[in-house]
Formats: C-alpha cells, structure tokens, sequence
C-alpha cells in the first residue's frame, strides 16, 4: 500500500519535488529531539541536585541499542542496565521508572509526529492545519501515545484515528506519513529511551527527599 503509493506521487513528479523538504524536517526534528532531552535533563539534575552529565554519559549503548531496534520495549534491557550503570539512580526507582518509561513516554515519537503531520499537510493539501486543530491534535495524540505499544512505529499507528479524523489525511496522506516517520523512527526511539533516564532522575530527586523529611 506504502510503496504503490509512493509510486503513484513519484509519476505524478509531487514527491522529487518535496524530498529536499522532508529531508530538512528531519533534521529539525533531530535538533529538537535534543532540546528536549536537554531540557528534560536539565530539570532532572535541578530537581536531584545531581549532575544529569553522569546519568547521561552512561547512556551510551541505550541510545545505539534504540537506533538499531526501533523499539522502545526491545531496548528496555540495555536502558536499564544504563540507567544502573550511573549510579545515580536508587535501584528501586530504576526498575520502577525505566520499564515504565519504555511503555507509556513516548516523547521523541510525539515531537516527530507532530512536525512531519504538519509537513505532510502542506505538501499533501497546499495548507497548514488550524491553531485550534492542532492543539486538539496534541492533546489526543499525548493520550494516545501513552496506550501506544513500544515498538517500531507503534506511536503513528494508534494515532491513525486522530490523522484522519481531526487532520482530515485521507489514504494518500496516510501513507505519505507512515513512510515519512518510518525514515527517523529510530532516532525517535532513541530520544524516548534516553528521554526515560531523565524522568527516573525527577522521580530519584522528589522520593529521596521525601525519605531524608521522613528520617
């Protein structure tokens, strides 16, 4: 279905024409993909009091792992045993928060599918979704990515509902986006896998300083 699909617009000359664009959202993507880490970490080590640098470096083969996979749950071995690695994790909240992670944050597929639903609506349709549409669009999508499975494109096919529903993306447009998140989905796995270590810090900072108020 994908591939005749994508014949059908190379004939018709629509999809040459727009590869360079895509190519450049990916890129954008991927920038922002480290923003957000960047930022998630950030409120991790403020939150901890830690440095986030030491929980972050270990994350190493977790990322290339996720690369290589596309699977947030596939990778969930190596990111726990990374997370461990650090030292800057309790076990217990390690165990707790990373299996966890892998299952319901989901935050680098988000971000990607947010960008290239945009993307593929201006190449598809000559137009940009409302403000209002697409608030509505996230909101649905950040519940849906929580029931979404941890596996390769497992974010973009429980949302196919809301794409074409509240986007309005009819077949064309559907598989123009399955292909599409297909190209980065690796990366985006990476950022979800990556992205889990910051929010074990979060939940490492707020329960050890629940138990040191106890004491």
């Amino acid at each position: 279905f994908i591939t005749t699909t994508f014949a059908t617009l190379a004939y018709e000359g629509s999809i040459t024409k727009q590869l360079p664009i895509f190519l450049k959202v990916v890129v954008i993507v991927l920038v922002g993909h480290f923003i957000w880490l960047s930022i998630l970490y950030t409120i991790g080590g403020a939150v901890s009091k830690q440095n986030p640098l030491n929980l972050l470096k270990s994350y190493g083969p977790a990322y290339l792992t996720a690369v290589g996979t596309m699977s947030s749950a596939a990778t969930l071995p190596v990111a726990l045993a990374c997370a461990k690695k650090s030292k800057s994790l309790d076990d217990d909240i390690a165990n707790f928060a990373i299996p966890l992670g892998a299952t319901v944050h989901l935050c680098g597929s988000v971000l990607t599918e947010v960008f290239f639903v945009m993307t593929v609506s201006q190449v598809l349709y000559g137009t940009l979704p409302s403000v209002g549409t697409m608030v509505l669009f996230v909101v649905l999508l950040g519940i849906f990515a929580i029931g979404a499975p941890g596996v390769p494109g497992g974010t973009v096919m429980a949302s196919l509902g809301i794409i074409s529903s509240v986007l309005g993306f009819d077949d064309t447009g559907i598989a123009l986006m399955l292909t599409i998140f297909a190209l980065q989905d690796s990366f985006g796995t990476a950022c979800n896998v990556v992205g889990d270590g910051a929010l074990a810090l979060i939940l490492n900072g707020i329960f050890k300083k629940d138990k040191s108020l106890q004491n």
